[in-house]
């Protein structure tokens, strides 16, 4: 299918618009420190919406209080503008996969499926992270979806470290989806991050030979982040040329942080945990 030149998740090479390789970055101490900040910015913010959220309130509520609060901590949201993007964050609700607009006429009800996705730049670099939150009491099946996608997500990441491959993430991904008989998005990848919020390389969830197998060096920076289906694989974009929703209606979730290679493994620069 053709997926757009203006999403905000990496499309995969054979749907990506030719355009000219950079290279992939190494941060220098210094960046890598500022992105810490950067990164903690994201965390904070999608740490406090996770808290917050409740049925009832709009996806354009959501985003006015990130955009609120990004800006607060002295960053601006990468994502408002990017493209002609409009919102601070992404929300995707249930069959929705990425790229969801916040809309103030998009009410959010108990047993949704919700995926927040942001990003937030300061003083000249990116964070970039997602979650998906359960909201109120929600099924099993999406429970375990939701459960799922998480660990595929700290799958990959044990797998960065310096010497290690890019294909060593994707196939630890890929196998905890496959013996859990979920499906794996293929539309959309992870992406390096740093002085632009999409750098190389792509950072596929499954294996392939479409692109370099990139050897990770210490200071590389990657956005890593699985985006499951309860089931089938195959997306489809809305009328609003951003919306991707599954063909079959069938749930989604994601999950995404922002990580750095090590000499000897990875730092998740994005974690939650730490804000």
């Amino acid at each position: 299918m053709n997926i757009l030149s203006n999403l905000l998740s990496q499309p995969t090479q054979n749907n990506r618009p030719k355009r000219q390789r950079r290279g992939i970055e190494i941060k220098s101490p210094r960046e890598i420190e500022i992105m810490r900040q950067s990164a903690k910015i994201v965390a904070t913010v999608l740490k406090e919406i996770s808290e917050l959220v409740q049925p009832g309130m709009t996806t354009a509520d959501l985003d006015a209080y990130a955009e609120k609060r990004i800006r607060e901590m002295g960053a601006t949201p990468s994502f408002k503008g990017y493209h002609g993007f409009p919102g601070s964050i992404c929300s995707s609700i249930n069959n929705e996969v990425v790229h969801g607009i916040p809309n103030k006429k998009k009410v959010i009800r108990a047993g949704d499926v919700l995926k927040v996705d942001t990003g937030a730049y300061y003083e000249g670099f990116h964070g970039d992270s997602c979650i998906t939150i359960a909201v109120g009491e929600v099924t099993s099946e999406a429970a375990r979806l939701i459960r799922v996608a998480e660990e595929a997500l700290y799958k990959g990441i044990e797998q960065v470290k310096a010497g290690n491959y890019l294909m060593d993430i994707a196939g630890a991904i890929e196998d905890h989806v496959k013996v859990n008989k979920l499906t794996v998005v293929e539309d959309f990848t992870g992406h390096g991050v740093g002085r632009n919020l999409h750098e190389e390389p792509s950072v596929f969830n499954f294996r392939t030979h479409d692109m370099p197998n990139v050897k990770l060096r210490a200071g590389m920076t990657l956005a890593i982040e699985p985006i499951l289906n309860a089931g089938s694989k195959y997306t489809r974009i809305l009328a609003d040329r951003w919306t991707a929703v599954t063909v079959d209606n069938a749930l989604s979730a994601q999950f995404e942080h922002t990580v750095l290679v090590t000499e000897t493994g990875y730092e998740i620069l994005t974690d939650r945990a730490l804000v």
